[in-house]
């Protein structure tokens, strides 16, 4: 009998089920990236976006793989500086990678359900527009204050890339300017109060 439950996979191409987070440590550092998201309401986000933009799923073909899965796969690719063959080969194996596109629970079988192919990740990548790529940074924003992790002074976002070292001016380097300016141009009487009575 114990022998038939370690081939069952091999026999009836199913095994058992396998709970992600008990493979991937509090500590680990995908999980800790995984929970700082509101992932509920990014979803919704998209979802909503997506259900205005274009015509309703057809019931053929494939199961729908979830919008949770794909953004974030879409978000991990840029975190761990992947392609797409590359995030997608590391959702059949990686027990982390999983675990951040919240899949709780991965059933060895031979159909390999929770597999994504990387034309489906382009093909995703390509509908996010502007519009529900600013509301994403949105809830991202407000979330990360909601928690305390930044506070809206430090919130300033160049959603224009540029590489690294170049001088290019753009709004945020234009507002860091001139918060500097404006702290060296105060009043002297503001910046050195004298203390009544010293010289």
């Amino acid at each position: 009998m114990r022998l038939l439950r370690h081939l069952q996979h091999w026999l009836t191409g199913r095994g058992l089920q396998i709970a992600v987070a008990e493979f991937v440590p509090e500590t680990h550092p995908l999980r800790q990236w995984a929970d700082t998201f509101p992932w509920v309401a990014l979803v919704a986000a998209v979802e909503r976006n997506f259900a205005q933009r274009f015509p309703t799923p057809t019931a053929r073909g494939r199961v729908a793989v979830a919008t949770r899965v794909l953004l974030a796969l879409e978000l991990l690719k840029h975190e761990l500086h992947c392609s797409d063959e590359q995030i997608c080969s590391q959702l059949r194996t990686d027990f982390a990678v999983m675990y951040a596109c919240g899949i709780r629970e991965v059933q060895m079988n031979r159909a390999q359900e929770h597999f994504v192919l990387p034309e489906l990740l382009t093909q995703f990548r390509s509908r996010l527009d502007e519009a529900v790529l600013e509301a994403l940074l949105a809830l991202q924003a407000a979330a990360a204050m909601e928690h305390g992790v930044v506070s809206p002074a430090h919130v300033v976002v160049d959603t224009f890339p540029s590489e690294q070292g170049s001088q290019r001016v753009n709004d945020a380097a234009t507002l860091y300017k001139a918060k500097k300016k404006s702290s060296r141009c105060s009043p002297p009487s503001a910046r050195t109060a004298r203390t009544p009575g010293r010289r």
